[in-house]
C-alpha cells in the first residue's frame, strides 16, 4: 500500500512539473515581445508573418502603400484621471507616423529609416563583448542626450543598473564599455563632455602638426577657447596669425553634436529614437497617451487555413495519410498564430496598464518636464498598482522611450530613489541632484560653496539634507570638492 501511494505521489509530481514547463513555454513569446522596443517589435512581427502562412495581415481599404505611414495619431487611449477603461481594455492605436500637414509641423516626422539606437546597436554587434557588457552598452546608448553625449557620471549609472536592470557592475567596468562606445562612428559619440567630444574627433584624424596644435588648444586652453579668447591662445601657444587662423578654422569644422549628425545621416534630423509611447497634454492640462502602431498591421488567422481544417473535419473517414499530415500541420500553424495574436494583445494591455500608472504617479513631472518635480518611484510601485510582477514591469521599461511635448525620454527616467526629509515627506533624489547641480553651476567664480553651505542652500529650496548626503550626491555626480573647484 505504501509503495502504491509513493507511486501515485511520484506520478502527480511528474504531471505537475510537466504542466508547469508547458505554461512557461507559452509565456516565452509574450516575454520576448514585451522586452522589445517598437522598431525591433516591427521586425519580429514581419518575421512571423513570413514564417507562418496561417497568420495574415488585415488588408487595407486604401491601395496606397504610404497611406498607413501618414495617419494622424488619433487613438487617444486614456486620461490620467479617467476611469472609463478597465484593466482589460486593449487599445488599438493608429499608425505612429504623423505628417507636418496634419499636426501643424510641430511634431517630428518619424520615417522608416534606421533609428539612432539601431545604428549604434549595429556597431555594437561588431564588437567582441560579453553578455554583461552588451547590457551595459545598451543602457549607455539609451542614456545618451540629444547631442549624442553621455553626461551622466559612471557611479550614478552603476546605481541605476543595479536598481533597474539588476546588474552589479563597478564604475571601472562601465568606463571600459564607455571607452569602446567612444570608438564608434560618428567620432565623438559617447563623450562625457563637449571638450572630450572634440578631443576624440581630433585624435581620430591623421596625425599632423596642424592636428597636434588643434589638440593642444582644446586640451590645454579649453576655457579660453569657449570664451573665444583667440588672441590669448595664439600668444600663449606662440603661433603666428596664419597658423592660428588655420588651427581655429579646422576646429570650427568639428562637430559638437555628433548625435545630431548621425540623425541627419539616417534621414532623421529631429529625433533619434522611435517612441513606444506618445504622451499628449491638452490645453486644460489633461494627459493622454497612445501606443504607436508603427508598421505593424492588424493580424488574423488565414481563412484558407480555417476552411481547409473545416473541410478535413467534415470528411474524417475519407482522409488519406497525407491529408492527416496536412491537417496536423494546419492545426499547428493556426495554434501558433492564435497564440501570437493573443501575445500581442497581452503586450498592449501590459504596456497600457504600466503607462497609465506612470502618468498617475508622475503627473507633475510630465506637465513641467522639470526633474525636480519627479516623485520618488520604483519598479515595485508600478507593480503594486498594476498587480503585475516586478520583472514584467522591468521588461516594459527596458529600452523603451516616451515622447512628450517637451522631448523624448527613456522610460527609466521616470524612476527615482526616494529621500526622506525627516518630516514625513519624501522627495526624489533626481530633484535634489538637479538642484545641487544648479547651485554649483551658479556659484561665484573663484568662491565655490562648501558642502555645508550647499546643504544650507538646499534646505532653503525645500531639500533638508545633511552635509554628508551632499558629499555623497556630489561624488556620484562626479563633482570635485570646493577646494578643487577654485
Amino acid at each position: 500500500m505504501a509503495q502504491k501511494l509513493t507511486h501515485i505521489q511520484t506520478q502527480e509530481q511528474q504531471l505537475t512539473q510537466v504542466q508547469q514547463q508547458r505554461l512557461n513555454a507559452q509565456q516565452v513569446m509574450f516575454v520576448r515581445m514585451l522586452e522589445m522596443p517598437l522598431t525591433q517589435f516591427e521586425e519580429y512581427v514581419q518575421t512571423e508573418l513570413d514564417e507562418n502562412p496561417a497568420l495574415e495581415p488585415e488588408l487595407q481599404e486604401s491601395e496606397n502603400p504610404d497611406e498607413g505611414a501618414t495617419n494622424e495619431l488619433d487613438a487617444v487611449i486614456d486620461h490620467y484621471d479617467d476611469d472609463r477603461y478597465d484593466d482589460d481594455y486593449i487599445p488599438t492605436a493608429a499608425a505612429s507616423y504623423a505628417t507636418p500637414e496634419k499636426n501643424g509641423g510641430d511634431t517630428p516626422v518619424w520615417g522608416n529609416s534606421e533609428s539612432f539606437y539601431d545604428t549604434l546597436h549595429s556597431q555594437m554587434g561588431e564588437q567582441d563583448l560579453t553578455e554583461e557588457q552588451q547590457l551595459i552598452m545598451e543602457y549607455i546608448i539609451g542614456s545618451l542626450d540629444s547631442d549624442g553625449l553621455f553626461r551622466k557620471d559612471v557611479t550614478s549609472l552603476s546605481d541605476e543598473l543595479a536598481i533597474h536592470e539588476y546588474i552589479d557592475v563597478t564604475p571601472e567596468e562601465i568606463e571600459k564599455v564607455l571607452t569602446i562606445l567612444q570608438g564608434f562612428d560618428p567620432a565623438g559619440i559617447g563623450a562625457q563632455s563637449l571638450q572630450q567630444c572634440l578631443l576624440i574627433q581630433i585624435f581620430r584624424k591623421k596625425a599632423t602638426p596642424l592636428t597636434k596644435l588643434m589638440y593642444q588648444v582644446i586640451n590645454d586652453h579649453y576655457e579660453d577657447f569657449t570664451r573665444k579668447r583667440w588672441k590669448k591662445i595664439e600668444e600663449q601657444m606662440q603661433m603666428d596669425d596664419i597658423t592660428a587662423e588655420k588651427v581655429f578654422g579646422e576646429i570650427r569644422k568639428l562637430n559638437p553634436r555628433p548625435g545630431a549628425a548621425l540623425g541627419e545621416t539616417i534621414g532623421r534630423n529631429t529625433q533619434h529614437v522611435t517612441p513606444d509611447f506618445v504622451i499628449s497634454i491638452d490645453d486644460d492640462g489633461h494627459i493622454s497617451f497612445t501606443l504607436p502602431k508603427g508598421r505593424i498591421p492588424q493580424l488574423h488567422i488565414s481563412q484558407d487555413f480555417e476552411e481547409m481544417v473545416q473541410g478535413y473535419r467534415q470528411n474524417p473517414d475519407s482522409m488519406t495519410r497525407s491529408d492527416k499530415e496536412a491537417l496536423v500541420y494546419a492545426q499547428q500553424k493556426m495554434s501558433r498564430a492564435r497564440a501570437y495574436i493573443d501575445a500581442i494583445r497581452q503586450r498592449q494591455q501590459t504596456m497600457t496598464m504600466t503607462m497609465k500608472t506612470i502618468i498617475k504617479l508622475q503627473k507633475k513631472f510630465i506637465l513641467s518636464g522639470d526633474d525636480s518635480d519627479l516623485s520618488p518611484m520604483k519598479l515595485k510601485d508600478i507593480a503594486d498598482h498594476t498587480n503585475l510582477d516586478i520583472s514584467t514591469i522591468s521588461r516594459v521599461c527596458a529600452s523603451k522611450y516616451a515622447e512628450l511635448p517637451w522631448g523624448i525620454i527613456p522610460l527609466k527616467h521616470f524612476f527615482s530613489e526616494a529621500y526622506d526629509t525627516g518630516d514625513g515627506e519624501t522627495v526624489s533624489t533626481k530633484g535634489i541632484k538637479k538642484a545641487l547641480r544648479e547651485l554649483i553651476d551658479n556659484e561665484p567664480q573663484g568662491k565655490p560653496l562648501s558642502d555645508i553651505r550647499l546643504a544650507a542652500e538646499l534646505k532653503k529650496m525645500g531639500f533638508p539634507i545633511a552635509r554628508r548626503t551632499v558629499a555623497k550626491y556630489r561624488e556620484q555626480m562626479g563633482i570635485p570638492t570646493s577646494n578643487l573647484r577654485r
